[in-house]
């Protein structure tokens, strides 16, 4: 399928001059090396010929990669995790040496695929592949970048991988196409939207932040690329040290004392962009912040390893940490816990790992589902409205196509779920309705599609055990400071009105507004305002000749905070 004797007979040649117990960073020697280093790829350096989706870290995998050298205790403990949630792809020059080794320590051979090669090092999330999906949901396929790291072998993974598992590859590595940056600085939401730190500009210096913006558009279908400022303390630039993406919505940022190491760096970078950037669903991100721990001596980096907390691994149902034997260890599983309801959340103890630069996250990469079936949601939101049934709508996508979808949701969970019917809708829309609620109830609701292939999956990945909730009740006040605004939609007036009314409302922090008119079915009318506003009183008016006399309801949201009014139009 793919020409590979050219690469066999570098890696033969490579794997007599490179050492595999490599840090992160480069060492010394590979400084000077890097100078005149010019790395050998296959022929395959076309981007894909249809969009793709590269997917997110917690979508569903077929199971993960890594690389058997260095740190064998920590990845021993990674493949008994990880071999309960699927497949664990292992890089590795003897299988019996490591199949004696996990045995030895207690764990049993399922799910083990073993990749006979050459390798220089552990850190295969920042040379392995890339998993990416024809459209939204189809074939699956694999992207490779040029590593940054004169490290051959390592670069040359992908294509092993992709051998093996007969997949197609694109790759990123010859001129015009060629781009140049570790998997750990680049974090991405599987709809379209990724993050790095500016380390991607400063490592691409024949290209334009244009042109890299158009690379990773062709080859890993980014819509919208958000890049951020370097850190002056992190070492090598990998945003995975301080940042991971939870969902499409949910940020956690490492937290630093006030004024310490890279905190202030981190908050400018955070409110950039919060300052700049909805989510893909067009609202502001919620962000939790996971304190970053200092070393026993109570020291922080520059002055000691940058121990970091937010280089987590997903697993599909199971989410990997990294601790380090520090009382800090408990507060950080918590608060991951707390916003990841239904995952097995477990500690894995990095602390002979950290002062190469890097934990779970740096070794190992996920491998995409065969078929997946993509289910795109935004949650809903805390109302006060107890009149109109609640929308729960998602985008679902698979190969073989969606045979059906429901919505479960539940007041109270330890009975159980009522069971919604989804209507599909155009585009591969689907909606149901849960029923208006009284004020103080919490509602909790998970979605579940089935594909014609016989395929189920759910959204959130952990349901029923893990599950969206929100809360009918008064929306609340804030005080940003200088001067106190409430979250307020007023009547409208006149009311009843013919042929126009003003709609006034309040809202207390920046934050991304949607103003909409429905009828009483629930169909949308009209969109008043869909734009990002500061704190304040605004006011609109609404006006349709077209519409018949009756009753309209208007919907005002932002942020975490929704609020439904009565109006009547006469004719």
């Amino acid at each position: 399928m793919k020409k590979l004797l050219s690469l066999i007979l570098f890696v033969s040649f490579a794997s007599t001059t490179f050492s595999q117990d490599l840090p992160r960073h480069m060492t010394g020697k590979e400084k000077e090396l890097y100078k005149t280093y010019e790395p050998i790829f296959s022929d395959f350096t076309d981007p894909p010929p249809t969009p793709v989706r590269t997917m997110s870290e917690w979508e569903e995998f077929q199971g993960i990669l890594i690389t058997w050298t260095s740190y064998t205790t920590i990845l021993r403990q990674m493949v008994d995790y990880a071999q309960d949630e699927g497949l664990v792809f292992i890089v590795c020059s003897d299988s019996s040496s490591v199949k004696s080794f996990l045995t030895s320590g207690g764990v049993p051979l399922v799910n083990l695929k073993f990749l006979i090669t050459s390798f220089n090092s552990v850190w295969s999330r920042d040379y392995g592949p890339w998993s990416a999906y024809s459209g939204v949901a189809d074939s699956l396929k694999i992207v490779d970048w040029v590593y940054n790291r004169p490290r051959p072998l390592d670069d040359v993974i992908s294509v092993y991988f992709a051998n093996y598992a007969n997949l197609p590859i694109y790759q990123a590595t010859q001129a015009p196409n060629d781009l140049i940056s570790p998997g750990g600085n680049f974090l991405h939401d599987g709809n379209g939207t990724a993050f790095s730190s500016k380390l991607v500009l400063d490592e691409n210096p024949t290209h334009t932040e244009a042109e890299i913006d158009t690379l990773v558009r062709r080859y890993n279908g980014i819509k919208r690329y958000i890049k951020m400022n370097t850190l002056p303390y992190d070492g090598i630039h990998h945003i995975d040290m301080h940042m991971k993406v939870l969902d499409e919505e949910t940020l956690l940022v490492g937290q630093y004392p006030t004024g310490v190491s890279d905190g202030p760096f981190i908050e400018a970078n955070l409110q950039y962009i919060l300052n700049n950037f909805p989510t893909c669903y067009g609202r502001p991100y919620k962000v939790v912040r996971i304190p970053m721990p200092p070393s026993l001596t109570g020291q922080y980096p520059p002055s000691s390893s940058y121990y970091t907390y937010t280089n987590s691994l997903f697993v599909n149902k199971t989410m990997m940490v990294p601790i380090y034997g520090f009382p800090q260890d408990t507060t950080a599983l918590r608060i991951y816990r707390e916003n990841l309801p239904g995952y097995r959340v477990v500690g894995i103890n990095c602390s002979s790992m950290i002062s190469a630069g890097g934990a779970l996250h740096c070794i190992a990469k996920e491998i995409g589902a065969v078929e997946p079936i993509f289910i795109s949601h935004a949650k809903l939101y805390n109302t006060n409205n107890t009149v109109l049934p609640y929308e729960v709508k998602a985008y679902i996508k698979t190969k073989s196509n969606v045979s059906g979808a429901k919505v479960y949701w539940s007041t109270d969970t330890s009975v159980g779920f009522n069971q919604l019917t989804m209507t599909a809708l155009a585009s591969d829309t689907f909606r149901t309705f849960i029923p208006a609620q009284p004020l103080g109830a919490n509602v909790y609701y998970y979605i579940t599609a089935n594909s014609n292939s016989g395929r189920t999956i759910s959204k959130p990945l952990t349901a029923p055990g893990g599950f969206y909730q929100f809360r009918i009740d008064n929306p609340t006040v804030i005080n940003n400071g200088q001067q106190v605004y409430t979250f307020a939609l007023n009547q409208n007036y006149p009311n009843p009105f013919n042929p126009s009314t003003s709609i006034g409302f309040e809202i207390p922090a920046f934050g991304f507004v949607k103003l909409k008119v429905y009828d009483l079915l629930g169909k949308e009318i009209a969109t008043l305002i869909n734009e990002a506003k500061h704190a304040g009183n605004y006011k609109v008016k609404f006006s349709d000749s077209d519409l018949s006399a009756g009753i309209y309801f208007y919907r005002l949201e932002v942020n975490n905070m929704v609020e439904i009014k009565k109006m009547i139009l006469l004719k």
